[in-house]
């Protein structure tokens, strides 16, 4: 019986491993989208959104079915609820990634009022530290999971910089509000996936640790 639970728990972590390689994919191609304007890419996103939701509460309902037909101890029944509670994370990021496709869809016709830049390295900081999350998640490393919260300082960095240059173009040329507004929203839709993240690792550490922790 024990065997086979633990077969089970670790289908499960395959399971959320999968989850978040779609989302980093999504992530990807949400930012490659709106840096090079192609609006293919970005409807590729916009549609494969059921794609997350269906995984998502897919593990969910494994979740349950393990807690409610295994009875797991605690250290395993903390592991499941974290595991649904970081697919939710996960599914969240990718419905922010979502939200950065359909604005590189709204400006893809447009000249950008700067070159991109810091978005672009915002959403590669966000798909590193997604991955090196769930491998600390993988490997039972706290120190790791610590290590990659700590990262989400540099995003808020960036979106505090982006933020005011962009205030700076909208102040000297009316005519940039509009799409100075959309880059801003891509910035805090950056800035929140970081934040998401770092729950994800916060959470991998209770699970290791059984400390609460909050970065």
């Amino acid at each position: 019986m024990r065997k086979s639970f633990e077969h089970q728990l670790e289908d499960l972590n395959q399971d959320l491993l999968k989850l978040g390689s779609m989302v980093e994919e999504r992530i990807h191609k949400a930012i490659t989208a709106l840096k090079n304007k192609n609006d293919e890419l970005a409807q590729q996103v916009v549609e494969n959104d059921d794609e997350i939701d269906d995984y998502q509460m897919e593990i969910e309902q494994e979740c349950i079915n393990l807690t409610a037909l295994q009875q797991p101890v605690a250290k395993d029944l903390r592991r499941i609820n974290m595991v649904s509670k970081m697919a939710t994370d996960l599914e969240r990021i990718a419905d922010l990634a979502q939200n950065i496709a359909e604005i590189a869809l709204e400006l893809s016709a447009s000249d950008y009022v700067k070159p991109l830049v810091d978005l672009p390295k915002m959403g590669e900081i966000a798909q590193e530290m997604i991955h090196d999350a769930l491998d600390a998640f993988v490997n039972s490393n706290a120190d790791k999971a610590k290590e990659v919260a700590q990262r989400d300082s540099k995003i808020n960095d960036l979106d505090e910089q982006i933020l005011r240059e962009l205030l700076t173009y909208m102040v000297e040329d009316p005519k940039t509000v509009q799409q100075s507004n959309d880059l801003i929203f891509v910035s805090r839709y950056l800035e929140r996936i970081g934040d998401h993240v770092t729950n994800i690792c916060e959470d991998i550490v209770y699970i290791i640790t059984a400390e609460r922790v909050s970065y």
